[in-house]
């Protein structure tokens, strides 16, 4: 059963000289008045009445009162509540008499609902860790929050690897005519050593065209000797002859083979194996450049996928926390901070930090049916309504206070007593307005 306050009467506590109050059964029953008057004094004997010796009040005697406090409270299930006699002794009677202790409050009456201040004034951390408390999720989204913070510290240190990459990559030199691939000493001295071992071959036929050269007119000049001995020599001059034309046919080939050699000039690779060293040291400024700029794409293509699973898990947070039964339309926990319609806590009018406050209290123990709430002044006429009405959709009971002495006030404290005639009643005009 959710449990709320049907009546209270309460005497000679703080600023209350003598008090009954029927609070309406749902939405506000605002208690007005000036300062001074013993508004406040009501909610604190209410909080010391059913929340025990650590809400009492450290002056609960009002001054110069000779008779102790008294307090009472009616529950709505019949249950009686009553602080009495110079000790405030508890007692506890349920409708058919059996007496109670402070164990059968402490079971329904939430702590905040006492004290609401205690919550407002908690940091945002803690104010989102009562909210996880309430739907059941602060272990998954503490294990979300985990995982999107290694995501961001990896994804945040591969960035500035990349960003580090790039700016090396555009430092480097980079050599446009330089070879693709580092140049070999041993290749080139191999190209010259065949380009001088064909030159080499070339001169071989240049020196047997000399030597056959040679020996023609080696061989002329011994035909003409023999020209003159021809009687003598026939058969020698015959085979001459023969000599004669086979070397010229050879000459006739050499001659063939010579016109069309053609020497190859080392000058460029002996101008490489100078410059060699100079040439690496371009190619390998270019190949640092590749590296560079390769290294970068991958370490951006890592800040793209991490970013990718950073998005992931923060939707996850957002869907888990949507999936829950969250005491309020609106609220969320966001880096671990309480959000409401997509505002944090310091950002909030003082009207919908009330709201909260108060949906997250009854989500704390919903068999509490009531909350009390002081300096309600805080709030326009037009958020008054809103919020009565609001209380009204969730059935929930709310005993403020507020300085004022306008109609929006259920009933006004003057010097210690309810003003009027009537005042241990709510006004039916005002229940109907808020």
């Amino acid at each position: 059963m959710v449990m709320k306050i049907h009546k209270l009467e309460i005497e000679n506590v703080k600023r209350v000289k003598a008090v009954k109050i029927e609070p309406t059964a749902e939405g506000l029953t605002i208690i007005g008045g000036n300062n001074h008057q013993g508004k406040t004094s009501v909610l604190d004997a209410i909080a010391w009445a059913l929340g025990g010796n650590k809400f009492k009040p450290s002056e609960a005697y009002r001054e110069g009162s000779t008779v102790p406090p008294s307090l009472k409270i009616v529950m709505n299930n019949g249950l009686i509540v009553e602080r009495k006699g110079k000790n405030s002794d508890l007692k506890v009677t349920d409708p058919a008499g059996v007496k109670y202790g402070q164990n059968l409050l402490d079971s329904f009456v939430e702590e905040l609902a006492l004290n609401l201040p205690k919550f407002m004034e908690s940091n945002n951390k803690e104010k989102a860790n009562i909210l996880l408390q309430i739907i059941g999720v602060g272990e998954e989204l503490n294990r979300l929050e985990r995982e999107e913070l290694d995501l961001y510290n990896r994804r945040h240190t591969i960035g500035q690897i990349a960003d580090q990459k790039e700016k090396f990559a555009k430092e480097q030199e980079f050599y446009p005519e330089a070879p693709k691939e580092i140049v070999s000493a041993s290749e080139l001295i191999k190209q010259q050593q065949e380009i001088l071992a064909r030159n080499g071959e070339n001169q071989r036929h240049r020196n047997n065209l000399k030597e056959l050269l040679e020996n023609q007119e080696k061989d002329k000049a011994q035909y003409d000797f023999i020209e003159n001995q021809i009687a003598e020599l026939q058969n020698k001059k015959a085979n001459l002859g023969t000599l004669i034309n086979t070397r010229a046919e050879n000459i006739i080939t050499a001659q063939k083979t010579v016109e069309q050699l053609k020497d190859e000039s080392t000058e460029e690779l002996e101008k490489n194996l100078e410059n060699i060293e100079k040439i690496n040291i371009k190619v390998r400024a270019n190949l640092d450049k590749e590296k560079a700029e390769d290294d970068a794409k991958d370490y951006r293509n890592q800040y793209k996928d991490l970013t990718t699973l950073l998005e992931q898990t923060r939707q996850n947070k957002i869907d888990l926390l949507k999936g829950a039964n969250l005491p309020l339309e609106g609220l969320l926990v966001e880096d671990g901070e309480l959000t409401y319609q997509g505002f944090k806590w310091d950002n909030l009018s003082g009207a919908d930090q009330l709201k909260v406050a108060t949906a997250i209290v009854r989500k704390l123990k919903p068999e509490c049916g009531f909350v009390l709430l002081d300096k309600l002044e805080q709030m326009d006429l037009k958020s008054l309504k809103e919020f009565g009405e609001w209380l009204k959709e969730e059935r929930l009971q709310v005993i403020a206070t507020r300085v004022s002495t306008g109609e929006e006030c259920s009933l006004i404290i003057e010097d210690g007593y309810v003003q009027g005639e009537n005042a241990t009643e709510v006004p039916k005009w005002k229940e109907g307005e808020f």
